[in-house]
C-alpha cells in the first residue's frame, strides 16, 4: 500500500474506533435507538471510506503492476478483484 495511502487507512481507522465506542457508550446508557443507528451508519459509512481508500491505493498498485506484467498475474489479479465483489454481495 501506499505510503499516503497508509496514512489515510490509519487515521480513518482511529475514526471508526472512536465511532464504534461511542455506539458502545450509547447502548450502555440506554439512549434512543435511532440514535445509536445513526452513530452506527457513521461507522458503516467511515469504513466504506477506507475499503475505499484501499482499494484505490490497490489498482494503483498492485493491480497496474499485474497489468504491465505477464498473462497470469494479470489474470491472477482480474480474478481476485472478481472474487472480492462478489463477497461484497
Amino acid at each position: 500500500m501506499q505510503v499516503h495511502a497508509k496514512r489515510k487507512v490509519i487515521n480513518r481507522l482511529h475514526r471508526i474506533q472512536g465511532h464504534l465506542k461511542k455506539v458502545e457508550e450509547m447502548v450502555k446508557k440506554d439512549i434512543y435507538c435511532i440514535d445509536i443507528l445513526r452513530q452506527s451508519l457513521a461507522v458503516r459509512r467511515a469504513l466504506e471510506e477506507a475499503e475505499a481508500e484501499i482499494l484505490d491505493s490497490h489498482f494503483h498498485t498492485c493491480v497496474t503492476e499485474a497489468v504491465r506484467g505477464k498473462k497470469e498475474k494479470r489474470e491472477k489479479a482480474i480474478l481476485e478483484l472478481l472474487n472480492l465483489f462478489r463477497e461484497k454481495r
